[in-house]
């Protein structure tokens, strides 16, 4: 099949929705289907005012040639960002059917940073957003029923997964007399990053990662290791040699970096919150307590075997043909008649 994907996050932003998506293209390509990425690398941008690693298309006149000229078999929006708005106004006005994914809270990360938007102006923007869908994407079943309390409609469960060629255990164990706890994400307000931040733990703390905080959080906490992003086998390495990943958000949908972690054999402490209560096992693969100290030194004493085990259940392979189950294919005909306007979005 012809698959356009839309999505306005994507490279060179780090995040766990592009780690998603480009695990998916991969997938995709690898079992013969021909993918395009519709991002902002394809158009004129501008940085988001606060936030300028998202950067934000503005000409998005070109968005309804572009789908036109790829003549996909099914359309996938990513995000309900600028480009996402485009093509579905561009396919919902021909009738086109198309599927969606909700990746973020995004009315908890709005109200976050702006507190004097109340989080049902946040809610009605994602209902408005994805009312033309034919299939709603989200991570968990605990999130599709959140979502259906709040009148979104056609939700399904679309599970992701984790590299475990990439992110794998060593025989070498970290050194427990020292041990590292590990951060790894965006350095924004919406992660909470300071709960994990405040903790009295022994040993050394590091933050992997960048985010409108950082310079911020840096200069506050000075014992910390800021070390920027990590990417491949850099990134892995430094899960292995953490002896717990630290997951302070409340607000995640459902946090990669855990899975990444499990898989190469590192415990995981978090607030018992959606996002850790479905990716962790209690006691086996993760502690969650409402005192996140409590919960980073019993941690340390979890099986990372078992960790590594749990993981490896969870394949990119399979997320990708859940994914493809989903996904409803585009009425060819009515889109390519030539008295439609390409570029009218």
């Amino acid at each position: 099949m012809r698959i356009l994907i839309v999505s306005d996050a994507w490279h060179p932003q780090v995040n766990g929705v592009v780690t998603s998506l480009q695990a998916l293209v991969t997938e995709l390509r690898g079992l013969g289907h021909l993918v395009k990425m519709l991002s902002p690398q394809d158009f004129n941008h501008l940085p988001c005012p606060s936030y300028p690693e998202i950067p934000l298309v503005w000409d998005l006149w070109r968005v309804g040639a572009t789908i036109r000229d790829f003549q996909p078999d099914c359309v996938h929006l990513a995000t309900e960002g600028p480009l996402g708005w485009a093509a579905r106004r561009w396919l919902k006005k021909r009738g086109l059917a198309f599927s969606s994914a909700i990746h973020t809270r995004f009315p908890e990360y709005i109200n976050t940073r702006w507190r004097w938007l109340p989080l049902r102006w946040g809610y009605a923007y994602l209902r408005a957003f994805h009312r033309p869908s034919q299939a709603v994407l989200v991570s968990t079943e605990r999130l599709r029923e959140e979502f259906a309390g709040q009148s979104l409609r056609r939700l399904v469960v679309w599970r992701k997964g984790v590299d475990t060629g990439l992110f794998r255990p060593t025989a070498q164990q970290p050194d427990e007399a020292t041990p590292v706890f590990l951060y790894v994400g965006r350095i924004a307000p919406e992660k909470n990053l300071q709960a994990f931040l405040d903790l009295d733990l022994p040993g050394s703390k590091q933050v992997i990662g960048d985010g409108p905080q950082r310079e911020a959080l840096q200069a506050e906490y000075g014992h910390v290791q800021f070390l920027g992003y990590r990417h491949g086998e850099a990134l892995a390495e430094a899960y292995r040699q953490a002896s717990v990943l630290v997951f302070p958000s409340r607000t995640d949908t459902y946090g990669l970096v855990m899975l990444e972690a499990l898989a190469c054999g590192t415990p995981v402490a978090a607030f018992p919150v959606a996002g850790p209560l479905d990716v962790l096992e209690p006691g086996v693969t993760g502690v969650m307590d409402d005192d996140l100290r409590v919960a980073c030194l019993a941690a340390m004493q979890l099986d990372k075997e078992r960790c590594v085990e749990s993981a490896a259940r969870q394949s990119w392979r399979a997320s990708t043909l859940d994914f493809l189950a989903q996904q409803p294919l585009i009425d060819g005909e009515r889109y390519l008649q030539p008295q439609l306007s390409a570029s009218s979005i």
